[in-house]
């Protein structure tokens, strides 16, 4: 749920699911259910201990404030409770430890009535789906031994229905709560659940096995240490990763101070980049690095001189050189931060073109770095459909219809083509940035698909670069052009027509 006020859909769908629970758990609490009370109340707190440390300051402190996050690192414990207890048992186990769990957004409250409802539902139909396999006999008792591999069907059974039964629930309150279509809501959840639910069913068999061994539950215990600690090497994983956004972050917002004509264009060129590169495939791994790369693309502009990229009138041949420069003053810049990889050099490269006449080093064709290839199309396109305080938004169409055009000679037809894909099948939402100036007034300037500078000048020397770097060429020693673009215009830029 991503709303802090809970519509009236999603406050039916949690009451329902209350009523749900509550029913499922009610069995347990009747006179004479032979409840084993004494293995509900150890792992009914033992899973509320788990996830007490991501609540509690004082209990997350010996691990420097980064705690496993929330409900889901300890479902073992709840897996092995679906194993080794009647359904109705197994749901009262995870009612004290999903009501303690920490709630990052308001209201608390529903959110916790929700998780500890959902969690209570998905315990119960995977100690059905245990119980209908015959799984306490398959986990042996004291001196018998499990039945393996058997007792591998009925842990794996109960725990792909409580992964299924998670996923569904989870996908109702996103449409109910916010608003998502039935499809949106589901899209995606089965399958990143998937594997850590796998790894959280073989957690909680090994739980179940030694629970009911000759050495007692506290044998069960020594299965929590090494999740613990996995947990929290993911957490200081997580906090790395919050540390290279806040990087990130800064180095944009710096950028949108002093060049306020392209405020706002960085994040929609990583946006575009990503989605060109899941058209051609990419790993995912690879996806985040791309868009960084498309983010930081024109980090360089840092290094110019703000009168340079502010000028109103025509820039002279020098102050073009200046603000040639910015990619290479980006790659310096960003060339000591090991995270970006492969983004690295589309910072350098960005503005090299397929003929050879781009710029720093001319780069031809494959010489080009693939994600500099990939941010060249992604920048001119956004440069081309985004409403400025000096330009009029192109319409898309017209927009694409220009790459096309320079497909092979300026931008890499592959890259185009993806774009054109993506396109088809996610659109896009132009925005008007800088100051956010009336459009209706200005002028449309002529077709140029560039970014935000002018291309190739003369007699420029490569600047040291990176182990494993392509060869430097000559620059191109035809006239400037305007904006990026194949138009060439060595006087104007568009940003002066306004």
């Amino acid at each position: 749920m991503g709303v802090k006020v809970i519509p009236r859909a999603a406050r039916v769908y949690i009451g329902c699911a209350l009523l749900g629970a509550g029913a499922c758990a009610l069995p347990a609490l009747r006179p004479g259910a032979a409840t084993p009370w004494s293995t509900v109340a150890l792992l009914a707190a033992l899973y509320a201990l788990c996830e007490l440390p991501a609540r509690c300051r004082v209990l997350g402190r010996p691990f420097g404030g980064s705690v496993p996050m929330g409900t889901g690192s300890f479902f073992p414990v709840l897996l092995a409770a679906a194993l080794l207890l009647p359904p109705a048992a197994a749901a009262l186990t995870a009612l004290p430890g999903s009501l303690l769990a920490r709630v990052d957004e308001p209201p608390a409250a529903p959110r916790r009535a929700w998780r500890a409802a959902a969690t209570a539902l998905a315990v119960w139909a995977a100690a059905q789906t245990a119980g209908a396999l015959s799984c306490a006999t398959a986990l042996g008792h004291g001196p018998d031994a499990p039945d393996f591999p058997y007792a591998l069907l009925p842990a794996g059974a109960a725990a792909l229905t409580f992964c299924l039964a998670l996923t569904a629930l989870d996908g109702g309150i996103r449409a109910t709560a916010d608003g998502l279509p039935p499809r949106t809501a589901w899209r995606g959840l089965l399958g990143r659940a998937l594997a850590p639910h796998a790894v959280h069913g073989l957690a909680g068999l090994m739980m179940a096995v030694l629970w009911r061994s000759s050495y007692g539950p506290v044998s069960a215990l020594f299965v929590l240490l090494p999740m613990y600690i996995s947990c929290w090497v993911f957490a200081q994983y997580h906090r790395e990763r919050a540390a290279h956004q806040a990087t990130i972050r800064a180095l944009v917002q710096a950028v949108d101070i002093k060049d306020r004509y392209t405020r706002g264009h960085s994040e929609r060129v990583g946006h575009a980049s990503v989605l060109i590169a899941r058209e051609l495939g990419m790993a995912e791994e690879r996806l985040d690095v791309v868009r960084f790369a498309g983010i930081l693309h024109d980090v360089g502009k840092l290094g110019v001189p703000t009168r340079v990229l502010r000028k109103d009138g025509p820039l002279t041949p020098e102050e073009r050189r200046v603000i040639e420069l910015h990619p290479e003053y980006g790659h310096e810049m960003v060339r000591g931060i090991g995270f970006l990889g492969e983004a690295r050099s589309a910072i350098l490269h960005h503005h090299e073109r397929m003929d050879g006449s781009g710029y720093p080093y001319g780069l031809r064709g494959e010489e080009i770095p693939e994600f500099a290839r990939v941010v060249a199309v992604a920048d001119s396109f956004d440069a081309m459909t985004s409403t400025r305080s000096y330009s009029r938004a192109r319409p898309v169409p017209t927009a694409v219809a220009e790459l096309e055009r320079c497909a092979g000679s300026q931008f890499d037809p592959r890259m185009v083509a993806a774009l054109v894909r993506a396109l088809d099948r996610h659109g896009w939402r132009p925005a008007v940035t800088a100051d956010e100036a009336t459009p209706s007034v200005l002028p449309a300037p002529p077709v140029s698909p560039g970014g935000d500078v002018p291309t190739p000048r003369e007699g420029k020397t490569p600047p040291q670069r990176e182990a494993g770097a392509p060869p430097a060429r000559a620059a191109d020693a035809s006239p400037a052009r305007a904006v990026d673009g194949p138009v060439e215009d060595p006087d104007v830029r568009s940003r002066e027509r306004a």
